[in-house]
């Protein structure tokens, strides 16, 4: 049996779909909470808190929709697709933390997640078969 069709990396990108879809739920209910993942709970002012809450609803949406992505394609049986989501997912981890960097640290708290996930993509896209 190929290593892309074990049951394995089913269960292993299934988690990874896990881990996006909660911290998009933590940014919907604790915005602010959600907020410190890129160290900028300091840049609040109070002209600014609702815009920065709102923002944080649309980073929460664009978690859980990674992870769900994930979870449909692997439901559906389309390992490919859901490497390829994986992939993205990776570059999604990239962006952030290179946000992070531009605000001066944290960007390993993003970086170290990118390629484990990348790398799990690569598996269920049957690239080591």
């Amino acid at each position: 049996m190929p290593i892309s069709q074990s049951r394995i990396v089913s269960v292993l990108a299934n988690v990874s779909g896990i881990i996006p879809t909660a911290f998009g739920v933590n940014c919907l209910l604790r915005p602010e909470h959600a907020l410190g993942f890129f160290y900028f709970q300091n840049l609040r002012t109070p002209g600014d808190e609702q815009l920065v809450t709102y923002l944080m609803i649309v980073y929460g949406v664009r978690d859980i929709f990674m992870g769900v992505a994930v979870w449909v394609a692997l439901y559906f049986g389309a390992r490919k697709a859901a490497g390829g989501i994986l992939i993205a997912v990776s570059a999604v981890a990239v962006a952030d933390g290179t946000v992070c960097k531009m605000n001066g640290f944290g960007e390993w708290d993003h970086w170290g997640y990118a390629p484990m996930v990348c790398g799990l993509g690569l598996v269920a896209m049957g690239v080591l078969d």
